[in-house]
């Protein structure tokens, strides 16, 4: 095949036909060369000879003329060898080459061929390939606005708790569309809804391989999983994972820096968070989470300005306005928070978080029709959310009567038999009723559905106080120390279990527990001056929530104020506050209910007999 065409004259007008007399060689001895043939044809044109010369001395110089044969009818007939550059070979490829460049015969090609596979294998095995699972397509695939309405279905049935018809419709579709990661995402969840984590992991494993590991979804959700069973190590591997899918995946980010929080990496956090709105622009849940670290700092000026851009990015997010909000409550700004409440429910007007936190700060302040009025409008909009009942019976034991805080709580518990600070709460009213053996019952019931999460933590620090109260001090000092193992910075444990060996006459014990609190308490040290240039991504705004419900009591050893606090509160483990302000603002809730949802604040009340009605029906 003819590849080149030159003149002859032109291509080699410096050579000799004698090599011993070319005083410049055109190649020299430094070079590695392999034999190519080049030609000089009767057409003056130079040929390419894909034959190799095995023979030709590995510094031989041009040999030209005399020294080679001329092909017929040709006179002075002028060929080139030349060798390509040698490259330097690994042990592996000098032991392939030795069997390929053995000098036995054709006869034995299939030995030598064999040893290469061979050779090859072990060389592969080295290698860490990631090896999806190949699904093949059915042969005929319904059309996909039947995977989206399947999808959408699935969604429903999880949102009315109907999982088992959730499942079955998501098994269903998964062989049809096996490389659709919505799927195993929603499945995963469906699993995680029901404290199945081992069949979560599997969906999201599974969902990996058939999506060949390029779905960064599949990868943060699993992610999140494994930060929640405490598999710290597990779940930044997952988190990188998902960002070498999509660096521009806003939730792997958000998501890696809260678990770095968590920890208390700071540093590591905000760097993940930079990096996040590197690459994916601003972002409401990075600037959120940013103001959150500033307020751990005190710097609520900074954080002010970083939730101003949050809510800039989507005014909808009702999570920025509730985190915005608790901010201001740290900061005795009641009235602003008050406004910022407002704001959350326009933004979202059915979220149960923002009823229900409002509520909560109202009842704070004193404003117990109010917060009774919000958390009935909540219940309303959400009538399948158990939280709103357990917030409203304990308003309604506190200041009406314990027999329609029972029923609250009975309709709480049918809703969700598994949520844990439900019965927790009502074991609490029943033991200040003096109901101890019922009291005992409903701890274990909290206890059975789950011993390994703050809400367990939580269960056996009160069933510890009540066991102080009544005298069995070994059975108290056991429960305290179950709930530390779960929760080991649990001020109010820590500081109740030294109180109780206090009482007994202990101070040196009690000093003791009081130094070991010190000893194992994370220390958060944070950088104040730090660059700002800058999705729990299931929901922001829970820790927030959970601090302005008093789940979570700061430390504050040197106040008496503090000690005062953690003694009430080591009976529910929330906290009460005083009342500071009467609401003065212009917001005209009955308005809002009319205009935006339709609902009529005159019917509240049978909007909730209603529902009272409809789960009594519920076995």
């Amino acid at each position: 095949m003819q590849v080149f065409s030159y003149s002859k004259s032109y291509l080699l007008p410096h050579l000799s036909p004698n090599p011993s007399s070319n005083p410049n060689p055109v190649f020299n001895s430094s070079t590695s060369i392999c034999s190519s043939l080049f030609s000089l044809p009767r057409s003056n044109s130079l040929r390419f000879s894909h034959k190799l010369s095995s023979s030709t001395p590995l510094h031989e110089e041009i040999k030209i003329g005399k020294d080679l044969k001329p092909e017929q009818n040709e006179t002075e007939e002028q060929v080139l060898i030349a060798r390509r550059p040698m490259m330097d070979l690994t042990a592996e490829e000098e032991a392939i080459r030795s069997l390929t460049d053995s000098p036995r015969g054709d006869d034995v090609n299939s030995s030598y061929s064999s040893k290469i596979d061979e050779k090859m294998s072990e060389i592969a095995k080295k290698l860490p390939i990631f090896e999806p699972e190949r699904l093949a397509p059915p042969a005929e695939r319904p059309l996909q606005i039947n995977l989206e309405l399947a999808l959408y279905r699935a969604k429903e049935f999880t949102r009315l708790f109907e999982f088992d018809k959730a499942e079955e419709l998501l098994l269903k579709c998964m062989p049809l569309w096996p490389e659709d990661g919505r799927i195993y995402v929603a499945l995963g969840k469906v699993f995680v809804k029901q404290l199945k984590y081992a069949e979560a992991k599997t969906v999201y494993e599974r969902g990996c391989q058939a999506t060949q590991g390029e779905n960064t979804y599949i990868w943060q959700c699993w992610a999140v999983l494994e930060s929640k069973a405490g598999n710290t190590k597990r779940a930044r591997e997952l988190f990188d994972a998902s960002i070498v899918a999509d660096k521009k995946h806003a939730p792997a980010w958000h998501g890696w820096a809260v678990l770095e929080m968590k920890k208390g990496n700071l540093k590591r956090a905000r760097y993940l968070l930079r990096k996040g709105l590197q690459f994916c622009g601003g972002n409401e849940y990075i600037y959120q989470t940013l103001a959150l670290l500033e307020v751990k700092s005190k710097r609520y000026e900074h954080a002010r300005h970083l939730f101003q851009r949050a809510v800039a990015c989507n005014p909808k997010s009702c999570a920025s306005w509730l985190a915005w909000a608790q901010m201001e409550i740290e900061d005795n700004n009641n009235s602003k928070a008050r406004e910022l409440f407002e704001e959350a429910i326009q933004a979202s007007p059915k979220n149960r978080f923002a009823w229900h936190v409002w509520a909560v700060f109202e009842a704070n302040q004193g404003n117990i029709e109010k917060a009774r009025k919000l958390l009935k409008v909540g219940y309303a909009l959400n009538p399948r959310d158990p939280v709103l009942l357990q917030s409203l019976a304990l308003i309604e034991y506190r200041h009406t009567s314990a027999n329609a805080a029972r029923l609250l709580f009975q309709r709480a518990s049918k809703i969700d038999p598994r949520h844990q600070p439900v019965w927790m709460a009502w074991g609490w009213m029943e033991w200040k009723e003096g109901n101890i053996s019922t009291a005992r019952e409903l701890y274990q019931r909290v206890l059975s559905i789950d011993t390994t999460n703050d809400s367990a933590a939580r269960c056996f620090q009160a069933w510890g106080v009540l066991e102080q109260r009544i005298g069995n001090l070994e059975v108290a000092r056991r429960l305290f120390r179950s709930s530390l193992n779960i929760n080991s910075q649990s001020y109010i444990t820590w500081m109740t279990w030294a109180s109780l060996e206090e009482r007994r006459g202990n101070s040196i014990r009690a000093e003791e527990i009081r130094n070991l609190y010190l000893q194992q308490r994370t220390e958060i040290v944070d950088d104040p001056l730090w660059v700002m240039g800058l999705l729990d991504i299931f929901d922001p705004a829970m820790g927030s929530i959970k601090r302005m419900l008093k789940w979570e009591q700061p430390p504050d050893s040197k106040s008496k104020k503090g000690l005062s606090r953690a003694k009430d509160q080591s009976e529910t483990g929330g906290e009460s506050s005083e009342t500071r302000e009467i609401d003065k603002s212009d917001f005209d809730l009955d308005a809002f209910l009319k205009r935006r949802l339709s609902v009529d604040p005159s019917k509240l009340d049978e909007l909730f007999e209603d529902g009272h009605k409809e789960l009594a029906m519920l076995p």
